[in-house]
């Protein structure tokens, strides 16, 4: 299955079904009561965890996903059937973000094994529940309420305790499967790595961590160049970074230059990268010649050691430096808090379109010398509500007057026999 980190979807939840119109209808019983059943209530959209998934294939070649809608009620005050819930499952450490704002919604790791994203809209009520003692044959039910619909991202941010960062074949697949069980592909060629590899490190008498195998970077990877960002934000999960470089140049760049170069990419994806601690690793030490002079290795160290960022000189291909390096990392680990850095949620959903639905606009239209009222709280209220009777009427009034809108109007201008126009329905203000 090939790796993908990233997805961009459409969800929905299910539609609420209509509630039914309808009158008993039996023997010796001509004018029977209402009896239309309730709409059911539409799917929910909920996300979940799934332990054997590592990848978001699954979302790379389908677009939109869609809870099922509730069925419309029926007579006899039956019911309609509630639509099931859509379920979608994804990888953990997978961080759910709202596509126009790209603020995280949910991120599915640690504790977060399965998440609400979206509620059904709810069945709407049958006639049976609008008799009264004035209107005994009510010919009114409820609509159910809409889908909810949103564009998410889908990221994949890989859970490892260190990520080790550098350039391509400075070492970083070698050193990964010398002290783990991961196996990456190796070859001595740029960009072996194609995408994150894990690997858990067993120490004797420490405490184990999982070390990543981040793809190579390179100058502007920020910006996309090469493996690009794409990779750079597998790294803002980890609480170490692992800075392998080539203390042998051999292939003709200077180690320093490497790291401040690598530095500066990781500062240019997100500051807080370089807040991560690090660890130089500095590798291939078994490629310089005895007689270097100044050693490589003496004058990383001499740069960065004062910053507080130790320095370890090894061999990924001879083993040497290495088992050094882990107690060292395993140490520093149990200094940090326990478990995987968790995205914090940003944004609601439920809340946004809750802000949505409440909101509404007053204007006027020169044009058809109307003025016009807008808004998804206003649509929802016509249609749960029967106009064509008088106690309909006035409680749509009432509600009009107790939300300020008829005072907006007033505002823009609003004077007794003007026109004001709501989703195809228009009416002369009068005073009442």
């Amino acid at each position: 299955m090939a790796f993908t980190d990233k997805a961009r979807i459409i969800v929905s939840s299910g539609r609420g079904g209509n509630g039914h119109i309808s009158f008993r209808r039996e023997k010796f019983v001509p004018a029977g009561g209402p009896d239309g059943g309730d709409g059911g209530n539409g799917g929910d959209v909920i996300f979940a965890v799934d332990e054997g998934l590592n990848t978001l294939e699954d979302f790379r070649h389908a677009l939109k996903f869609s809870a099922e809608n509730g069925e419309d009620g029926g007579k006899k005050k039956c019911s309609g059937k509630c639509g099931a819930d859509l379920t979608l499952k994804v990888p953990e450490g997978t961080v759910i973000k709202d596509f126009a704002t790209g603020k995280v919604i949910a991120d599915m790791s640690g504790d977060c094994k399965e998440y609400l994203l979206l509620k059904g809209g709810h069945g709407g009520n049958g006639n049976q529940h609008y008799a009264t003692s004035t209107m005994q044959a009510p010919k009114y039910a409820q609509p159910g309420q809409p889908a909810r619909t949103i564009e998410l991202q889908l990221e994949l941010k890989v859970i490892a305790d260190v990520g080790l960062v550098g350039f391509p074949n400075v070492g970083k697949s070698t050193l990964l499967s010398m002290v783990s069980n991961a196996r990456p592909k190796i070859a001595n060629y740029h960009f072996t790595t194609l995408s994150p590899i894990l690997g858990v490190v067993d120490l004797d008498d420490a405490q184990g961590f999982v070390m990543a195998d981040i793809p190579g970077l390179i100058e502007g990877a920020a910006e996309g160049v090469g493996l690009g960002d794409e990779f750079l934000a597998h790294i803002e999960r980890t609480k170490m970074l692992v800075h392998v470089v080539d203390a042998s140049g051999s292939e003709g760049r200077d180690p320093i230059e490497d790291i401040e170069a690598i530095n500066k990419e990781l500062n240019a994806y997100s500051i807080d990268l370089t807040k991560k601690k690090q660890v130089i690793a500095a590798n291939k030490t078994d490629l310089i010649p005895a007689d270097t002079d100044p050693d490589p290795v003496q004058r990383i160290r001499d740069k960065y050691e004062p910053l507080g960022i130790r320095v370890f000189a090894i061999s990924a291909a001879t083993n040497s430096g290495i088992r050094e390096m882990l107690y060292y990392i395993s140490g520093e680990l149990q200094k940090m808090p326990r478990g995987a850095n968790v995205f914090s949620q940003e944004y609601d959903p439920e809340e946004a379109i809750a802000k949505m639905d409440d909101s509404f606009t007053v204007g006027y239209d020169e044009e058809k010398g109307e003025y016009v009222v807008e808004g998804a709280r206003i649509e929802r209220m016509l249609n749960n509500t029967n106009l064509s009777t008088e106690k309909g009427f006035r409680f749509f009034q009432k509600f009009m007057e107790d939300n300020g809108i008829i005072s907006m109007l007033k505002e823009e201008g609003l004077k007794e026999g003007d026109t004001v126009r709501l989703y195809g329905h228009s009416f002369e203000y009068y005073e009442s």
